[in-house]
């Protein structure tokens, strides 16, 4: 099937000719016939499927539909997400689908002066983009009303709970018309996220792609082991081994982010980190910088990268197992988008196996084991321009980041 054999209005399909959407994912091609029929949709599939085309094709399809019939203020569709990052690129996916249809498009966030997004919303809009913080912001300065929306979208949706959104989620609820159209849509599920679920649609259509294997197949992920003080020598050599490739590197804190810069810095390798003590224009430039190939690598904790569809990520290095089982699919979803190939490395310390246990329990499988020989490694360690940098000096360095982090929380 293709999109001209939908239903759409002729606009919005010339709009996906000239995006190249030329057939529907398997995300896609499940979901949108049922919300265009008004169904409810709980929706599970893998990152990188085309999840936010699956609910902006039929929601903007319909709202142009009811434009030429009627035309009432105010916002007709909601969607909820958990960062910054999501909020603009999903704005970014409804204005390409919706151009040329006189459809509002505007996401509010956090981190950034509310002055311009309140001239915004005062001038009118029908799709609204939120993360919950400001949101409730602006609805409790009334800046925000909810009395006409239709459509209400959670989007990464477990990732909303482990950030402890679920009574931000709960309360928009009480703002919301009760004759509404629900679109659930998540990259895993659990018996949180089915309790939330079920609570907020109505006869949702379950949708789940996938579900054996929560990794998508064009992703080619392995585990190396590797020990904690060792993992720089072994980024270096992977980065200076691929110097033209797009790598991605998530590490488990902000501290840790910076000390992977500065490592990367003292053998002359340029990197950018984004983590949730930078400003948000400062993680804009970034992703910016890395989305063009500007910057080649960057550094990313789990909550900022989450979601974020960079194109091109040659590799991603889980330079530091992630704590959560789950965002292991989320990370190494980063690469291998759509249908592009893409490949996956998690440097496993000794300390760290109980958390590639948890891992491959959660994935049903074992993980492929790279096997590094004996002289490789002591080669890779030996011959980095890093090898003279003890690990008192690293230490220390890690400790004058914390405190500086600690200060800039003060202020």
């Amino acid at each position: 099937m293709k999109f001209d054999d939908y239903s759409i209005p002729a606009e919005i399909k010339r709009n996906l000719a000239d995006l190249g959407f030329r057939k529907p994912t398997d995300i896609q091609f499940k979901s949108i016939p049922p919300i265009l029929k008004g169904e409810d949709v709980l929706a599970i599939a893998q990152t990188g499927t085309g999840k936010t085309a699956a609910f902006a094709i039929p929601v903007v399809s319909m709202l142009y539909e009811r434009r030429n019939a009627r035309r009432a203020d105010g916002i007709k569709c909601l969607v909820m997400v958990p960062t910054r990052e999501l909020a603009l690129q999903i704005a970014g996916v409804f204005e390409q689908i919706a151009r040329h249809t006189g459809l509002k498009v505007f996401c509010v966030f956090g981190g950034v002066e509310q002055g311009p997004q309140i001239a915004q919303l005062e001038a009118g809009l029908d799709i609204l983009i939120a993360t919950p913080g400001r949101m409730f912001d602006l609805v409790s300065q009334g800046y925000i009303r909810f009395q006409r929306v239709e459509f209400l979208i959670l989007d990464e949706a477990d990732h909303m709970l482990d950030l402890g959104f679920i009574k931000d989620i709960q309360d928009v609820i009480r703002f919301l018309p009760r004759k509404r159209q629900t679109l659930f849509f998540s990259a895993t599920i659990n018996e949180k996220i089915k309790k939330l679920a079920y609570s907020l649609v109505h006869n949702a259509i379950r949708i789940q792609i996938s579900p054996k294997d929560p990794v998508a197949k064009n992703i080619d992920h392995s585990v190396v082991f590797v020990g904690m003080d060792d993992k720089r020598f072994f980024l270096e050599r992977m980065i200076k081994e691929h110097p033209d490739s797009k790598i991605l590197v998530f590490v488990r804190t902000k501290v840790r982010a910076e000390r992977v810069l500065k490592a990367l810095e003292r053998v002359s390798i340029v990197s950018q980190t984004i983590h949730g003590d930078k400003e948000q224009r400062d993680r804009l430039q970034v992703l910016n910088q890395f989305r063009t190939g500007v910057v080649k690598v960057l550094i990313a904790t789990d909550v900022s990268a989450r979601g974020i569809d960079i194109p091109n990520v040659d590799y991603v290095i889980n330079y530091d197992l992630p704590e959560q089982p789950e965002n292991y699919v989320h990370r190494v979803g980063r690469t291998g988008r759509g249908t592009q190939k893409g490949q996956a490395f998690s440097f496993c310390s000794p300390e760290e196996k109980p958390m590639l246990d948890e891992i491959e329990q959660f994935l049903t499988k074992p993980i492929k084991v790279v096997s590094i020989d004996p002289e490789v490694y002591e080669e890779t360690v030996d011959t980095s321009d890093d090898a003279k940098f003890d690990l008192k000096a690293l230490m220390q360095e890690a400790e004058e980041l914390e405190k500086g982090r600690k200060k800039r929380k003060k202020k």
